[in-house]
């Protein structure tokens, strides 16, 4: 009998290894080209484990809003999770380097600098006890304008759309006017000439379909934020070893998988824009060198408050 009953103890100890549940909360909704990429990974990890790992995504906000999912991985109330990176620049100035307007203006130059930023980043979040799986940008942020505009002067005394610190100081070395919008009222606020200019994701042209009321967009890609899916380190810890190295698979080719698609579909998106009556213009040489301008002023900015190690990461893209 007891050897009965140890045997059955065993095969349970057995079965709950081999049915380790992780709860991964994402603030961004299901049909986010972003949440996908992180479902399509929880699949593969269930796959490359034969279900020993099983990964439930909650999107939208559902388990824990937005702001509350960084603390929630990092206190282990769950086990990984997803955010936007930018999100904790309030914690460390070296969370936001991926959002100072104009140092990185294109795919290329976003993933220079999340290999420089990459090891500082990492050893902030690992002191929390957090390990990153992947990190995936999000379409650049482009111009969209009511009326042309063929140089900086266009924007003198414009109302522009401000919706955090940096859009609000763009706004401001533009000698715009800096007016606070949601992406929400955006639609209203243009509709009552409340809002002439403005800086949002091609992604967001489609989404709320802007391209009804402003008939002007430049892709000047002012940054290229990053999410990033992460686990708890006791967490990934407590697994075996195989089970680690599918996990680490699988976020591999998320992380690849998740970059290309963002750039194919800020593409598609811009056709798209264009389909819809939009007039697709490069920015002239006058504002591109102005918003490079820009782009120095508030790197120096960023650079008073991150220090030696964010001058290190500076450093370190310049340099590649």
């Amino acid at each position: 009998m007891k050897t009965l009953i140890f045997g059955l103890t065993v095969a349970c100890a057995g079965l709950v290894q081999a049915q380790t549940k992780w709860d991964l909360p994402t603030g961004y909704s299901a049909n986010s080209f972003q949440t996908q990429n992180v479902q399509q990974f929880a699949n593969e990890v269930d796959q490359l484990t034969g279900g020993k790992l099983k990964i439930t995504l909650h999107p939208g906000g559902s388990l824990y809003k937005a702001n509350e999912i960084k603390r929630a991985v990092q206190t282990g109330q769950v086990q990984a999770a997803e955010f936007i990176l930018s999100g904790a620049a309030n914690e460390n100035p070296l969370f936001g380097v991926d959002s100072i307007p104009f140092l990185a203006t294109s795919y290329a130059d976003a993933k220079r600098l999340y290999l420089a930023a990459k090891p500082a980043q990492d050893k902030l979040l690992a002191a929390q006890g957090v390990k990153v799986l992947f990190t995936v940008p999000w379409p650049g942020q482009s111009l969209y304008s009511l009326k042309p505009v063929a140089t900086p002067a266009d924007f003198a005394g414009t109302k522009m759309r401000a919706y955090n610190p940096a859009t609000t100081r763009i706004a401001q070395l533009l000698k715009a006017q800096p007016v606070t919008i949601q992406l929400a009222e955006l639609g209203q606020a243009l509709a009552t000439g409340g809002v002439q200019n403005f800086l949002t994701s091609s992604a967001s042209g489609i989404e709320s379909k802007l391209h009804e009321q402003v008939k002007y967009f430049y892709p000047v890609n002012a940054w290229l934020p990053r999410n990033a899916t992460v686990v708890s380190q006791k967490a990934f810890d407590a697994l075996d070893k195989p089970t680690q190295e599918a996990l680490l698979k699988a976020a591999a080719a998320a992380q690849e998988r998740g970059w290309t698609t963002s750039e194919r579909l800020d593409g598609e998106y811009i056709k798209e824009l264009a389909a819809k009556g939009m007039t697709i213009s490069a920015p002239s040489d006058s504002i591109k060198k102005e918003l490079a301008t820009i782009g120095d002023t508030m790197t120096a900015e960023w650079l008073k408050t991150a220090g030696p190690e964010g001058q290190s990461v500076i450093d370190a893209y310049r340099k590649n």
